[in-house]
């Protein structure tokens, strides 16, 4: 197949543990984009701890940022932006408080939680951004992009189950890692953004490659013509991939394109 885009998650799956992308994934990347594949990014990231990894291998496509929820070129121009509803996140958090865990809230591209707790501050150094703080929800005002909540993965596994028979279809609920927990809007997925960038790009399903590691990416590996883990991925998700290829500190997004894309 002549694939014509590719979508590749960051954390764990472009990156390295020491959050770096290899020079042998620069060299395929840039490779793939000089033969006249289009490439893009697929991340639960920010859109601004997304973008110097995007300024760095000089993509010009449109990044999937925050799940979905926003879409943007690297140059700052918008596609589209999907928050979740303001009371709609009230509810959300409110519902989650009791439970102990550590909140994120996104505005404007911004950071925001209450306390800088053990988890928040790691956090923070993985984006590497600046923090905020303000009292959630009351100093909540405007529609967030997301909410993510940290913690052991058991209790955010109940916790999911306990919001989606709560909220319904009113929210997307999604592993991103072990230890978070993101709540977005409905249509603010992975998959739902590829497929629309694919459409606006006249690429066909077929044409399409999709590259990650958790259950934040099921939904793109799904809706693309090749969908492929990393060795390190979870189970689910390479029960479902077309391709296995070989973990992120082993160079597995770099395989995968040398194999599949500059071999073709």
């Amino acid at each position: 197949m002549d694939y014509k885009l590719i979508a590749i998650d960051l954390d764990d799956t472009l990156l390295k543990n020491d959050l770096t992308i290899s020079e042998r994934a620069r060299r395929a990347i840039k490779a793939s984009i000089s033969k006249g594949t289009l490439v893009t990014f697929a991340t639960g990231r920010m859109y601004r701890s997304a973008l110097p990894y995007a300024l760095e291998l000089g993509l010009d496509l449109p990044l999937i940022t925050y799940q979905g929820a926003l879409v943007k070129y690297a140059d700052g121009r918008e596609v589209y932006h999907r928050p979740l509803d303001l009371n709609i996140a009230k509810e959300v958090i409110n519902f989650v408080k009791p439970f102990g865990l550590h909140i994120n809230a996104y505005i404007d591209d911004e950071l925001y939680m209450e306390d800088a707790t053990d988890w928040g501050k790691k956090y923070a150094s993985i984006a590497k951004v600046p923090v905020h703080f303000m009292q959630l929800p009351r100093e909540l005002k405007n529609d967030p992009t997301k909410i993510l909540i940290i913690g052991e993965s058991e209790e955010l596994d109940q916790l999911a189950l306990k919001l989606q028979k709560y909220f319904l279809e009113a929210i997307n609920i999604t592993k991103s890692k072990e230890h978070f927990l993101e709540i977005s809007h409905p249509r603010a997925t992975k998959g739902n953004a590829l497929k629309e960038l694919a459409e606006s790009l006249n690429i066909k399903r077929e044409q399409v490659m999709a590259i990650g590691d958790n259950m934040n990416d099921l939904d793109m590996i799904k809706y693309a013509g090749c969908g492929v883990a990393v060795g390190n991925a979870v189970e689910d998700l390479k029960n479902i991939a077309d391709v296995v290829s070989k973990s992120n500190d082993d160079d597995g997004v770099a395989e995968v394109i040398e194999n599949m894309v500059l071999k073709a």
